[in-house]
């Protein structure tokens, strides 16, 4: 068993079921990059300061970018009894360059130390997922763009309620999508602030210079009290909330593709690489990714939870308690990344079969609303018209007719206000092209929110800095 860092003050050896309980670095090695980088800027100014020895510094920095080289070559591997990854390397640093390493941790604790790692690893993976969510938006907006004029029912109720296009119906999720990266870009600038320097919780005597640090580190800020950069997990907890929010606009997409592909619906058929079948059924082409996906999203509520329930009954500053932050928030990242990964190609080869998109919008009296309105225009109280439009779809109904099927004669028997015109009023592509109000479904509208869109994806790309 490895020697522990802090055994000065004990006279014996930690137990070793204890010390598997207490270990984190079967999870927590995922940090050893940020881990060492957040050390070499640490170094640095412990030099720059003559904290330690400028020489004794740049030997620290050297050691620790080979250690980290090593790691990656698969030369150096994790010894799973250490501590932690943050002892691991420290150990590590020690038995290649002896005393010098000692001098490392001068003005700092594992406290600070810790939730420097975490803020430094999650604002990678913020960029990544930012990265995976403008991907998806664009593959949106690029189906979009070819379903302008494919009408389809929109739905209440999971009822057929007015008519809508393809385009339109993509662009609400777009809009979801794009909330979400506005939230992902909130949550980066909270997180990308420094707690490094406020060691265990009362700061240090040593004259540091914690902007210098976090400024070597790409943090344009440092957290203003001690207690609170160690104890804070806010930023954990609001990715794992950004997080838990985007799993349910996957969800609600996933379960919209699960019924578009039942052969109750048919407006998407999923390509074969995207599908599955069934062991006994030979019929079967089964969503399962996207079944998978709704399912996914419980698991990463459950790590929001873990977080919640984790932090609610803490005393600052620093507890163990804290420990359980990191394996919580990796699944959730781990959850999202594969997701959105896999979701994406499963919709940029996704047929929509717009012949049955227009064939379920023409048999659901979708139009009447427009027919309502027609009458309204006439000057007719729109709760009469209504009334009367409701009696309209009940006729259509008995006489298994559909609106655009009846006679102008049919028409005017319910109200004499009927002109030919109303044949014009309810078709469908007008119905469409008709709803030309901002954030409509009208062809014209949905171009120009495709544009913002695309302008919008761009500025928080940048705000991300994504490439």
């Amino acid at each position: 068993m490895a020697d522990k860092m802090w055994a000065g003050r004990f006279s014996k050896e930690l137990d070793k079921n204890v010390n598997d309980f207490n270990s984190s670095i079967s999870f927590d090695s995922r940090l050893y990059a940020e881990d060492i980088n957040g050390s070499i800027a640490h170094a640095d100014m412990l030099g720059k300061q003559e904290i330690i020895p400028k020489a004794d510094a740049e030997q620290i920095m050297l050691t620790l970018g080979d250690i980290k080289n090593d790691i990656e070559s698969g030369d150096l591997k994790f010894d799973e009894t250490a501590e932690d990854i943050h002892m691991f390397i420290e150990a590590e640093l020690t038995a290649r360059v002896g005393y010098i390493g000692k001098r490392l941790h001068t003005a700092r604790s594992r406290n600070d130390q810790v939730a420097l790692d975490i803020r430094l690893y999650l604002i990678n993976q913020i960029n990544s997922i930012g990265g995976l969510l403008g991907e998806l938006l664009l593959t949106l907006c690029d189906i979009a763009e070819k379903h302008l004029y494919t009408v389809m029912p929109g739905y209440t109720h999971l009822q057929r309620a007015q008519p809508v296009t393809m385009a339109h119906h993509l662009c609400a999720y777009a809009q979801m999508f794009l909330r979400d990266m506005d939230r992902l870009s909130d949550v980066s600038r909270r997180t990308a602030v420094s707690p490094i320097g406020s060691c265990a919780l009362a700061g240090t005597t040593y004259p540091i210079d914690r902007e210098y640090e976090a400024s070597l580190l790409g943090f344009p800020a440092i957290t203003e009290n001690s207690i609170d950069g160690v104890s804070d997990r806010d930023f954990v907890i609001e990715l794992c909330s950004v997080l838990s929010i985007l799993m349910m606009h996957l969800s609600r997409f996933s379960e919209e593709i699960i019924l578009w592909c039942s052969w109750e619906f048919r407006f998407v058929e999923l390509d074969d690489a995207y599908a599955t079948g069934s062991s006994i059924m030979p019929q079967k082409k089964n969503p399962d990714v996207t079944e998978l996906i709704r399912g996914k999203t419980g698991r990463v509520y459950g790590d929001l939870m873990t977080l919640l329930t984790m932090m609610k009954g803490l005393p600052l500053a620093y507890n163990k308690d804290m420990q359980e932050d990191k394996e919580a928030i990796f699944d959730a990242i781990d959850t999202v990344l594969l997701c959105l990964s896999t979701f994406k190609p499963l919709i940029s080869t996704m047929k929509v079969n717009t012949d049955n998109c227009r064939a379920a919008a023409a048999a659901g009296f979708i139009n009447a609303t427009d027919c309502a309105d027609y009458l309204t225009k006439k000057g007719i109280p729109f709760r009469m018209a209504y009334k009367i439009a409701g009696e309209i779809v009940h006729y259509c109904i008995i006489n298994n007719k559909t609106l655009d099927g009846l006679t102008l004669e049919e028409y005017q028997k319910f109200d004499p206000e009927f002109e030919s015109d109303i044949f014009d009023v309810i078709n469908l592509d007008n119905c469409v092209k008709a709803r030309n109000v901002s954030g409509g479904p009208a062809p014209e509208n949905v171009e120009k929110q495709i544009s913002n869109i695309r302008i919008n994806i761009a500025k928080l790309c940048i705000a991300l800095k994504i490439q």
